[in-house]
């Protein structure tokens, strides 16, 4: 006897069965889809200032209507629908969504808690938390008075500006939350507009997070800016000195360029590889070409010493008495002011 197998049946695709139409975005009457899209900054977990790398954490809330989701709710029995977790969203919930995406991602976007709520008119809101990390551009030359706009672009994936379009909600600008902080920097806002701009190959419209961030100085100014401004100040010390004793003036200007020297070693660790002088670096700069001056000084009232040219000597003591204070500290506010205002444009910075 010859058993004949049966055929084996197609195996039935796992979850509900939701119509091709349902998945492809919303008709409009030939305009765009609008996505209104929201994102609330939870905390600014980290600034990368070597890579320029700024990791964020958040709330990302999207908002868009689709007519074919509308419902009665004496039908259903309840007045919204509501997906919660990655497997009601990605198993349970029908229809199209936009997949939003992040256009300058430093490889980490990470998502959670998501929740999709269906009103019965189609109205549909998707609020996912989101942990990312982004490229930015740092101009740290105003270092340590820096300032800086951080931006995360978003858009939707697969989708051009003709067929998907941001908007921004009516309330404005997106939260920050008070606990939202990061070491050495100061959290000032953040601002969120819509504009075109590449995406995957084609023209999309881009949502962008701005997050307005200041440094606090207070940790560079205390570590380096105070003390080495008041060695090079002692170091004004020599020009009170007895002008025969050139060994002990030249010992005291010595000790205070090698200070400056070391200064710039410590500055050095501290900041980022960059190929671009900061406010910290002329300021030490600054500190060490005073510092080595001292040391011509000295040894011009020396040999004015050993001509028996007492009185020439002595009145150069005395101009630089008052001379070098004044062109130190007027040169650092000078300097300072100066690259205060040239740099603001440098900075993205109003």
């Amino acid at each position: 006897m010859v058993l004949l197998a049966a055929p084996l049946a197609a195996a039935a695709p796992a979850g509900p069965q939701v119509p091709p139409a349902i998945l492809t975005p919303p008709a409009t009457g030939g305009g765009p889809v609008l996505v209104e899209a929201r994102f609330d900054l939870a905390d600014l977990n980290r600034l990368d200032e070597e890579n320029e790398i700024f990791e964020f954490a958040g709330t990302l809330t999207v908002t868009w209507n689709d007519p074919r989701q509308a419902f009665d709710p004496e039908v259903e029995g309840t007045a919204e629908k509501v997906f919660q977790g990655a497997f009601q969203f990605d198993e349970i919930s029908p229809g199209w969504f936009p997949q939003v995406v992040l256009l300058n991602g430093a490889g980490m976007y990470e998502k959670s808690g998501t929740v999709l709520r269906v009103r019965p008119d189609g109205t549909s809101t998707l609020v996912e938390t989101v942990v990312a990390s982004a490229t930015c551009d740092l101009g740290m030359r105003r270092y340590p008075f820096d300032r800086h706009r951080l931006a995360a672009s978003f858009a939707v994936l697969g989708f051009a500006a003709d067929e998907i379009t941001f908007t921004l909600p009516a309330d404005g600008a997106p939260a920050v939350a008070s606990r939202a902080t990061i070491p050495q920097w100061e959290i000032r806002g953040a601002t969120a507009e819509v504009a075109a701009g590449k995406a995957c190959a084609v023209e999309a419209s881009t949502f962008t997070l701005s997050i307005d961030v200041a440094r606090i100085p207070f940790y560079v100014m205390r570590l380096i800016v105070l003390p080495l401004a008041l060695i090079v100040t002692m170091s004004f010390s020599v020009f009170w000195m007895d002008r025969s004793s050139l060994g002990d003036r030249i010992n005291v200007s010595f000790i205070g360029i090698l200070t400056a020297v070391a200064y710039q070693i410590v500055m050095g660790d501290k900041l980022p590889r960059i190929a671009y002088a900061t406010v910290i670096h002329g300021f030490l700069s600054l500190s060490f070409i005073t510092m080595c001056l001292t040391v011509v000084v000295n040894l011009t009232v020396g040999a004015m010493d050993k001509r028996k040219r007492f009185d020439l000597g002595d009145r150069v003591d005395y101009a630089c008495r008052w001379l070098f204070p004044l062109a130190y500290f007027g040169t650092l506010a000078i300097g300072f002011t100066i690259m205060m205002l040239t740099f603001d444009a440098d900075e993205g910075m109003s």
